[in-house]
């Protein structure tokens, strides 16, 4: 794939684009890749040198492919996610140096506290934490849900891994966590089809007296129809859950980021018509996901779900979050559930870095940690020692 990165070098943007899968040109056009790649050249200079390609496996059998650009100031990566047909699936710009090492524990996991094991069939990580060693607790597990997309157990983005400190957090302060990798979205899903089956599996490798779901970003939209499925769920733990329809989110974020919306407001004016059906064309919607699934994701209502199931609901937000909003998915949660627990972190971003200034996607690539506040928040809630 070395022809990819000489591509971006010589500006040929609309080449490359043409390589993507429908997912991703769904959400990152010619304009914004070119974009990005301008920003980094704004920062490391003119390309001096194009490295070796080094390649590991990746999750859904796709194949990941860094190669290091160097510029006369500095020097980034190349990440690509591609398929046996050199389909790119996922691209990213990521630093070098420093902050592109590997995930490292962040400081408040006590690794001594706990023991890691796989379940459903490798697909998943069971963290028990150890008799010794820790303040005893009433026997609490937590069942981790992911965000929309290919995301993996510990939602590995880069080089951070949010899932993976959040489990290794909870766990070193003796709560039990199961976390897995998401399937697919294969023909004719939906998104209970995504989750369901390995939530509720995951979920039954728990042997701890309650058990309650924390789902991040799509995964605490789906978090209430799991509990619904699961009745002996003690309660939700929803970070920057949405709220709002996905398509228009969608549509919301790509203009805040300032990328060319043409393509993504046919297709979310598709979404929104009565000629949707469950054999629309993937490649005719956001994302690449099928039809059924947005017919779905149409109708959905994850705040009177929720409302529903009528379990205790604690509600964490970053202040600086652009994808889910304090003023638009937050306030849709606390109207909808006004018993519910809420804190918000004003320096977090999605994925609960902490940091300042406007939100950006660069702004996830360096190495660091969720935020420490978030998993003693969720520990205190699930001992019954927060409101």
């Amino acid at each position: 794939m070395r022809r990819v990165v000489e591509a971006l070098v010589a500006g040929r943007f609309d080449e490359v684009s043409s390589m993507f899968s429908p997912r991703l040109r769904a959400v990152v056009s010619a304009s914004a890749l070119a974009a990005a790649w301008d920003g980094e050249i704004a920062r490391v200079g003119a390309v001096v040198s194009v490295g070796e390609a080094a390649e590991e496996p990746g999750v859904e059998g796709l194949t990941r492919v860094s190669t290091p650009v160097t510029g006369e100031r500095g020097g980034f990566t190349v990440v690509m996610s591609v398929d046996a047909d050199e389909v790119i699936h996922g691209l990213r710009l990521a630093p070098s140096g420093p902050t592109s090492a590997g995930w490292a524990p962040p400081p408040y996991a006590r690794p001594t506290r706990f023991v890691e094991r796989e379940i459903l069939d490798g697909a998943g990580t069971l963290t028990v934490p150890r008799r010794r060693g820790i303040r005893r607790r009433s026997r609490v597990g937590v069942v981790l849900l992911s965000g929309g997309g290919p995301f993996d157990r510990d939602e590995t983005s880069g080089v951070n891994k949010p899932l993976k400190d959040l489990a290794w957090g909870l766990a070193s302060q003796g709560i039990a966590v199961a976390r897995f990798d998401k399937p697919a979205v294969e023909p004719g899903w939906t998104m209970s089809d995504e989750y369901l089956p390995r939530a509720l599996a995951a979920a039954e490798t728990l042997s701890t007296d309650r058990i309650y779901l924390l789902g991040h970003s799509m995964g605490g939209r789906v978090a209430p129809r799991v509990a619904a499925a699961l009745p002996s769920i003690a309660g939700l733990i929803l970070l920057a859950a949405d709220a709002e329809p996905l398509h228009h989110a969608a549509l919301r974020v790509a203009r805040h980021l300032g990328w060319d919306t043409s393509t993504l407001e046919r297709q979310a004016a598709l979404i929104d018509s009565p000629s949707l059906t469950a054999a629309t064309p993937a490649a005719d919607l956001p994302f690449g996901w099928p039809g059924s699934y947005w017919l779905d994701l149409r109708d959905d209502d994850p705040v009177a779900t929720a409302a529903a199931v009528d379990v205790p609901v604690l509600l964490l937000q970053g202040g600086r979050d652009y994808q889910v909003t304090v003023d638009g998915d937050l306030a849709r949660w606390r109207a909808g559930l006004p018993r519910a627990a809420v804190r918000v972190y004003d320096a977090d971003d999605h994925l609960f870095f902490p940091g300042s200034g406007p939100s950006t996607p660069a702004g996830y690539l360096p190495a660091q940690h969720l935020d420490a506040a978030v998993v003693a928040d969720v520990v205190r809630w699930t001992a019954g020692d927060g409101s």
